[in-house]
């Protein structure tokens, strides 16, 4: 399916509606937009498997020109709109991109691309400026009839950059038609049970993959996504009561945000019509997914899968209730848990995890970073260390480069995170390794507190012995630091990198 079709069945449906302005898309504006949108492209000399670069915030616009660039057989890589003009400038130019299209809600990041990359087409909607042209304008010229020789593009996106440089992933094109089938949407219907009525709530940043992919994937079934163009928690609560809200993809995060306002407040809005509630992004701590499917009830769904698509698993929440903490059960590709030996180990034991049979790792201009997460059976890595138990439910730890070694002791800081993260003070923790004359290295907890006023040695003294009656004794942090905010990604992901390298004397680094 496409949305080329529902303009066809259904033009007046809305294939969108942005939750803050109530800016309404229909399919039919949506068909037509696109059909612009390629049309512009191939005036600008853009041929099948040309790359354009999105740096946008969630803008109205944003899936026109994705949906343009589909069409029209390119990739598009979404940028984070978070990033340094820098960032920007090195994606930009490892995808190779033809055209960069901005918005002013990135702000002043975007009036340095021009100069930091010449010879790249600079497009801007909404309110432009100089030296940007204006897309609506462009676009507004082009015919809204469909290209010639229309093929399927697909997005390129790069990892969060969470341990180093953001890797593009650039899957081959097939020259399938534009309304080819898709693994996503497949598992959408089949597992989530989405379907083309249904209204879909969309809290995160759309260039990140699973916002993006999932919000597409209505839109190929007919449904109707409403864009928040910021997540807060008590507006998504709001905008599922107001228009009858029944899927949704959602990160831990915000289960930890919208749990964690007064109860009184969650009392005030109807969640019933909520039928299908996905999460992804990172595993759930067990008490805060009890806490939402205590309130929603039995409709949380959960999947493990990376950008890449090289695997993936799935747990309905009928089967997570009997096997509180999984991920699921793969769903596309082989699951295999493997040692240090490179072997695949019996159940229950502890291992990094790799997929085999699904699609091959393809990461831009990486041919090493290929090599080093494929092992000699062809199977591949994300580089999370987990277990399986004997019915094949996956269990995960941590990312293997997220492992704290004390004392010669492995240490996962997740387990500590999941812990610390259910304290009534504690909005959000992460937990690295610091450097330790005697023990190589220690625990650290670095927390965000609820309320900064609580920064101070008390609460520290509550959370070591909170630490200390739920941890065994090598587990528990030995230093707690406050920050206001931690470097957390939109998409739920954080920047542990960051984190650890501030401990590690890395100039630039610091955040505590």
């Amino acid at each position: 399916m496409h949305p080329t079709v529902h303009a066809k069945s259904r033009p007046a449906r809305a294939a969108y509606i942005m939750a803050g302005s109530g800016e309404t898309v229909t399919y039919q504006q949506l068909d037509e937009r696109s059909n612009q949108g390629a049309h512009l492209f191939r005036s600008l000399g853009l041929k099948t498997g040309d790359v354009i670069a999105i740096f946008m915030d969630n803008h109205p616009r944003f899936f026109e020109i994705a949906w343009a660039a589909q069409r029209a057989g390119l990739y598009y890589a979404c940028i984070s709109s978070a990033l340094t003009a820098g960032e920007v400038e090195y994606i930009a130019r490892d995808c190779e991109a033809k055209l960069l299209i901005s918005s002013p809600g990135v702000g002043p990041v975007a009036d340095q691309m021009p100069a930091l990359l010449p010879g790249v087409g600079h497009f801007m909607v909404g309110e432009t400026r100089t030296p940007f042209e204006r897309f609506e304008a462009a676009r507004a010229a082009m015919p809204t009839t469909p290209i010639a020789g229309e093929s399927a593009g697909s997005d390129m996106l790069y990892s969060s950059g969470t341990t180093g440089r953001p890797k593009g992933i650039k899957p081959p094109l097939t020259g399938a038609p534009i309304d080819g089938p898709d693994v996503l949407t497949m598992m959408a219907q089949s597992l989530f049970g989405f379907h083309q009525d249904c209204i879909y709530l969309s809290p995160a940043p759309l260039y990140h993959a699973a916002p993006l992919r999932l919000c597409m994937s209505v839109h190929r079934m007919g449904g109707t996504v409403v864009q928040m163009e910021k997540f807060n928690p008590e507006q998504a609560l709001a905008l599922i009561e107001k228009h009858k809200i029944d899927a949704g993809q959602f990160v831990p995060t915000h289960f930890v945000r919208m749990t964690k306002l007064p109860p009184e407040v969650r009392a005030k809005y109807d969640v019933s019509s909520m039928k299908s509630a996905v999460h992804v992004a990172a595993p759930c701590p067990v008490p805060v997914k009890e806490q939402m499917l205590s309130w929603w009830g039995p409709v949380i769904h959960e999947y493990y899968a990376g950008s890449e698509g090289n695997g993936a698993s799935y747990v309905s929440p009928q089967d997570w209730l009997t096997n509180k903490g999984t991920v699921g059960k793969a769903v596309f590709g082989e699951l295999h848990i493997v040692g240090e030996d490179g072997e695949e180990v019996p159940p229950r034991t502890e291992g990094t995890v790799y997929f085999g049979g699904g699609a091959p790792l393809t990461y831009h201009n990486a041919p090493e970073k290929i090599a080093e997460n494929t092992n000699k059976y062809g199977w591949s890595t994300l580089g999370d260390v987990g277990w399986v138990d004997e019915e094949g439910f996956l269990y995960l730890t941590d990312r293997k480069s997220f492992m704290i070694i004390s004392g010669g002791v492995n240490i996962y800081p997740q387990e500590i995170e999941n812990l610390l993260i259910t304290h009534p003070r504690v909005v959000d923790a992460a937990v690295v390794g610091a450097p330790d004359e005697e023990m190589g290295e220690k625990v650290v907890a670095v927390i965000q507190p609820a309320d900064w006023a609580d920064a101070n040695d008390e609460l520290k003294a509550e959370l070591a012995a909170f630490c200390r009656k739920n941890l065994s004794h090598v587990k528990s942090p030995r230093l707690f630091d406050f920050v206001p905010e931690l470097p957390r990604h939109p998409n739920g992901k954080l920047y542990k990198r960051l984190v650890r390298d501030s401990y590690w004397g890395k100039e630039g680094s610091r955040i505590v």
